[in-house]
């Protein structure tokens, strides 16, 4: 049910008095409903309208039509010029209201009611009105009649000037505030437009829609849409500067306007008004998303020439509304696949799957594959064929791991490789295929060097086999790897060392940088352990004779370390008769010499004397340590190691055992701490030991003579060879020589 008003301007109303004033109602009229109905009792005709109307100009005076919200009820306002009131002024009104729950204008919308049948033209006498038990559209609205009207309004494309109207009151309905004016002389189609605009948008839409057909005070109106005529808008003092403006003699502005607006209109010019619903149940025009549920309604009838951003709308407005988009939707835009982009297609894969929408997302699933191939073929960087690769995945569409492949290698060899971004963003299924790209573009690339930083080999060598069919490339990587990471030179060496079809002697300059710092013995041997049991190739063959020359060296370890002996005899096994197997016989050489018995340690010190073939530097190193580690031995060891080698190596080895004594001792000066006198009166007891197993050596026994002649130094030899009278009568018999 809908209460009633009726207001004019009467001699004697209902309350006795004069003057504008309700003069009849319904009866049971709610509570602040006459209060809230005020505001809006206004009519002030046109400035250019007659100032006496007669009767029949009075018909050409703009009826106002107008809808809004009081108290939460629909407000339905028709107001018309009357001309004069009972005392002859003019300037009287008859506004006619109509008050409703809210439920009666259900599946209505307000302008379908502009020339409803219970509109009165004048006020009801009696005071009482009957309520209106329902509210009936007038027939001259319809949209039937609407879209043939449109099909010929003018001036110029009426379904342009539509789409433009329909961007604004969307505009506004979304923002809240603001106001749309129409401007024409014909206040019929002032009202025609409004329900054109109304039927274009869903009820609860155009509910929200308030709107008048006519007002004197456009700056001033409270509605969104707004109709005015020429000659009130002329005078308008601030010509309403926030609201958008359409003069209806002008047609459409300039510009072009949404997808969403100009599917309103494309609906209009078909006549499909099913479309309007589809719309509808996609998204209001007040929603953000309007130009989604434009997108997929052009796409779901077969429409090419929906744009990328109109498609990331649809997108966004798939991924809001997930499944609770219409079933239509899913079974209409198969027509739609073959024209849709890679993340449009995706979206509706996603939903459509959750939809349950086999068909849908078996098409999009080709669909994707298609487009991951042409991404594919335009990619420059190779984070775009990582991600066009994770597409495809996501999508359960198939791809080709040789497109992948060749779009990575033509990525590298075009500019930068990153390849971290890459690798963590290709799927698993497809890693290999993009790492074979990438190597076979850096084994064509002019910019191998600049591409293959220290991160970027550390990527490269966590995938080592896919590096193996490009040697080039797999060199510089491993070369990278080992020279920086110490804990994988072995792991590096031997795959360097696996490589076939490498350039001359890359592999040998990659192993030495690898080994810029000489491997341990352990090291060394677990590298020839991992080479078996041929020969090994000459990179590696040099290896042992650098470790050993580092184990002997000032500050090495030390040739004497089991891992060194073991290694030597490694190394005799595969390659005896290189450098490499001649420094490892002095090596276990050096071992003999410095653990034997006199005999085989003599044996030994002269191999390490006479060490032709192998490694200078190192047989010299080695002949000291022999020498410095033999010097703490018994006497009579060394005097008997000394008479069991050939006089070279006894002067020899007797000047090391002399120049390791401190300054003092070998020149006999005074006086000598304890350890001192001791390492002096025993290498004078090796001498005398050495004559009386009849062999001698000069230097020795002068150095013996001149360390015996002092007092204190005769004392104290004395005392130390007191138990062996023989040595004390040799001692005797060494300084008579240097008396005579």
């Amino acid at each position: 049910m809908a209460w009633q008003l009726h207001y004019t301007s009467a001699r004697r109303g209902p309350t006795g008095r004069a003057g504008f004033q309700f003069v009849a109602e319904t009866p049971g009229l709610p509570d602040g409903t006459r209060a809230a109905v005020t505001p809006y009792l206004s009519y002030r005709p046109p400035p250019d309208a007659p100032l006496s109307p007669g009767d029949a100009e009075l018909e050409l005076f703009p009826v106002s039509l107008l809808y809004d919200e009081v108290d939460g009820r629909p407000l339905l306002l028709r107001c018309r010029y009357l001309g004069r009131d009972y005392s002859g002024r003019y300037g009287n009104f008859f506004a006619h209201a109509v008050v409703a729950e809210p439920e009666e204008l259900e599946g209505l919308r307000p302008a379908e009611l502009w020339q409803a049948a219970h509109w009165t033209p004048l006020p009801a006498p009696g005071g009482v009105l009957e309520p209106v038990e329902e509210l009936t559209p007038g027939a001259a609205l319809d949209p039937e009649a609407l879209a043939g009207w449109l099909a010929s309004a003018g001036p110029g494309d009426p379904y342009a000037l539509l789409a433009h109207l329909v961007d604004a009151v969307a505009g506004v309905l979304g923002r809240g505030h603001g106001r749309v004016v129409l401007i024409a002389d014909d206040v019929e189609l002032i009202a025609r437009w409004i329900a054109v605009v109304s039927y274009s948008l869903p009820v609860a839409a155009a509910a929200r829609l308030s709107f008048t057909t006519y007002t004197a005070d456009p700056d001033g109106a409270a509605q969104r849409l707004v109709g005015t005529t020429p000659a009130v808008w002329a005078t308008a003092q601030n010509r309403a500067s926030h609201a958008s403006v359409f003069d209806l003699r002008r047609g459409a502005p300039e510009g072009r306007a949404s997808r969403f607006a100009r599917t309103v209109a494309g609906c209009w010019r078909d006549r499909d008004l099913g479309g309007l619903d589809a719309l509808a149940e996609l998204a209001p025009p007040d929603d953000p998303a309007r130009e989604g549920a434009a997108a997929l309604l052009a796409l779901s009838r077969g429409d090419a020439t929906v744009t990328a951003g109109e498609e990331g709308a649809a997108a966004e407005l798939l991924a809001r509304r997930g499944t609770g988009l219409p079933a239509w939707v899913w079974r209409d835009l198969v027509a739609g696949v073959p024209s849709m982009g890679l993340d449009l297609t995706l979206a509706v894969h996603a939903r459509a799957r959750e939809s349950g929408a086999a068909d849908l997302a078996a098409r999009c699933a080709l669909r994707v594959g298609g487009l991951v191939s042409e991404a594919l073929a335009g990619a420059s960087r190779l984070a775009e064929v990582a991600g066009a690769a994770s597409v495809a995945e996501r999508a359960g569409a198939g791809v080709d791991p040789g497109e992948v492949a060749a779009s990575a290698a033509r990525c590298v060899r075009g500019g930068p490789a990153e390849l971290a971004e890459a690798l963590t963003g290709c799927p698993a299924g497809l890693r290999d295929a993009l790492l074979d790209g990438i190597v076979a573009g850096l084994a064509g690339s002019g910019e191998r060097a600049a591409a293959l930083t220290p991160d970027n080999c550390d990527l490269l060598y966590a995938h080592a086999e896919r590096l193996r069919a490009a040697p080039g490339v797999a060199v510089p990587v491993l070369a990278s790897v080992g020279r920086r990471r110490a804990g994988r030179r072995i792991a590096v060496t031997a795959e360097l060392l696996r490589l076939d079809g490498c350039e001359p002697g890359a592999v040998d300059a990659a192993v030495r940088e690898v080994w810029a710092a000489p491997p341990s013995a352990a090291e060394c041997l677990e590298l020839l352990d991992a080479w078996g049991a041929e020969p090994p190739p000459a990179a590696l063959a040099e290896l042992p004779s650098r470790t050993f020359a580092r184990l002997a060296g000032p500050g090495g370890d030390g040739l004497a370390e089991p891992a060194a002996l073991r290694l030597a005899e490694r190394v005799r096994a595969l390659a005896p008769d290189g450098r490499a197997g001649r420094d490892a016989a002095l090596v276990q050489a050096y071992g003999m010499a410095i653990t034997a018995d006199p005999p085989r340690a003599a044996r030994a010190l002269e191999s390490l004397a006479d060490a032709q073939g192998a490694t200078e530097r190192l047989a010299r190193e080695a002949f000291a340590d022999a020498a410095l580690r033999l010097s703490p031995r018994p006497p009579g060891f060394r005097a008997e190691l000394l008479a069991a080698v050939p006089a070279p190596v006894r002067a020899r080895l007797a000047a090391r055992w002399t120049g390791e004594l401190p300054g003092r001792v070998r020149a006999g000066h005074a006086p000598l701490r304890g350890q001192e006198v001791e390492r002096r009166n025993e290498l004078v007891e090796v001498v005398l030991r050495l004559r009386r197993l009849g062999a001698g050596e000069p230097a020795l026994e002068s150095w013996a003579r001149a360390a015996a002649r002092r007092w204190l130094a005769a004392k104290q030899l004395d005392a130390h060879l007191a138990s062996r009278p023989e040595l004390r009568a040799e001692l005797r018999d060494l300084l008579a020589e240097d008396a005579t």
